[in-house]
């Protein structure tokens, strides 16, 4: 159950606050009674907005493995296969953040606008893991440099773990800018053969195939969603 204003917003009425003066002014019915502020409803319900009834989406939420070679967009303009031609859905969705061409792993894809940015906004200091597979080993100076913390484009690049062995190294970094850990390894002297991301917040990719995808638990949902309804107060 959600409150009337937010499901109108999420469906693209309006804002949230014209939909709370829609509301105010009896213009909404919820399965054919007028609404009242507060009032809360559930997205099976037959709302109308000056008689017309609202389509509402089903929020949908996927945990896709990209593979490598495809691209994170929604469309795309030259021909390369995109993350859209793997996911088939009813309703609409969209990646949550990007991954880049070469790059696989974990990319959630939703339609529920308020997780996505709870889970890309910097100041939601969101953690991502990656499994980066080096073309030399990683010497105890060049972890070193890593720990300590090194400068991409003026700005130092903070990473919160890091285990390495041999030329594989994991590590955890809440930054978001575009080819940034193959950055931190070209700073190195390092080229990335292979970077898979793991893990974001909470959710972890764990045995999804490349190319395959799966819908998120509910309990998955929640413990994603948990900052975003004020559950706690901790960097996801």
């Amino acid at each position: 159950m959600e409150r009337v204003q937010k499901i109108l917003a999420q469906a693209g009425i309006d804002s949230r606050r014209k939909c709370e003066e829609l509301i105010k002014a009896g213009k909404v019915t919820v399965n054919g009674i007028i609404a009242k502020l507060g009032d809360k409803a559930k997205t099976t319900d037959t709302i109308t907005v000056y008689g017309k009834p609202v389509n509402i989406e089903h929020k949908i939420y996927l945990a896709l493995n990209k593979p490598r070679g495809v691209v994170t967009t929604v469309s795309e303009e030259h021909g390369m296969k995109t993350v859209m031609d793997i996911v088939k859905t009813k309703e609409r969705v969209y990646p949550v953040g990007r991954l880049d061409k070469n790059t696989e792993g974990l990319l959630i894809l939703t339609n529920d606008g308020e997780l996505a940015n709870l889970l890309t906004h910097p100041r939601y200091n969101v953690e991502k893991e990656y499994l980066a597979v080096l073309d030399k080993t990683l010497t105890e100076k060049m972890l070193e440099r890593l720990q300590k913390g090194i400068m991409i484009d003026d700005k130092p690049v903070k990473i919160n773990k890091i285990n390495a062995f041999q030329n594989k190294a994991t590590l955890v970094i809440h930054e978001g800018r575009k080819h940034i850990v193959r950055r931190l390894f070209e700073e190195l002297g390092l080229y990335v053969k292979q970077l898979v991301r793991l893990r974001v917040a909470t959710l972890s990719l764990g045995t999804l195939k490349p190319g395959a995808y799966r819908p998120l638990t509910q309990r998955e949902i929640e413990s994603l969603t948990s900052r975003l309804r004020g559950r706690h107060s901790k960097p996801l």
